[in-house]
């Protein structure tokens, strides 16, 4: 049994899966979104976020420490550089696991892991869905605003 088991091991060996991780890692930082399978981006959300919110401290040890994980000089630029600044205000959840289906070959369960700040689609509807909205019946108000204005109109 796996009580209390917080990591998928995904079927390899430690060095194995640091390797599959911090590849991934660096693919989801270079690129914003990459598709995997959906245990594979529930490990990567749990390996890349902790990185995420070192970088929002643009320090040498930061850097220094991120680039342990990664080993990528190119993805710990962009990380710092260009994901830091947009995420500086969010105090988590900086991806978004979206599932797209099943694989063609195998059957397996596939998902879209993307940073969620350069989603451009959802960033640009996220205005509109700040409408404010209550639970009250519009009936009311509908009603009261013909009202208002026909002895204006008058």
């Amino acid at each position: 049994m796996r009580h209390n088991k917080a990591i998928n091991h995904l079927g390899r060996k430690s060095g194995h899966r640091k390797a599959l991780l911090a590849n991934m890692a660096t693919s989801l930082i270079l690129h914003k979104r990459i598709q995997t399978t959906v245990a594979k981006a529930k490990a990567l959300k749990m390996y890349v976020e902790p990185l995420i919110t070192k970088s929002k401290e643009d320090t040498t040890h930061s850097r220094r420490v991120v680039f342990s994980y990664l080993k990528n000089k190119e993805a710990v630029t962009e990380l710092f550089r260009t994901v830091a600044p947009k995420i500086a205000d969010r105090p988590g959840g900086y991806t978004r696991v979206l599932k797209t289906g099943f694989r063609y070959g195998d059957g397996a369960d596939m998902a879209l892991i993307e940073l969620v700040d350069f989603n451009e689609a959802a960033l640009a509807a996220a205005p509109k869905a700040a409408k404010k909205t209550t639970r009250r019946s519009s009936k009311k108000a509908a009603e009261a605003a013909p009202a208002a204005e026909a002895p204006a109109a008058e």
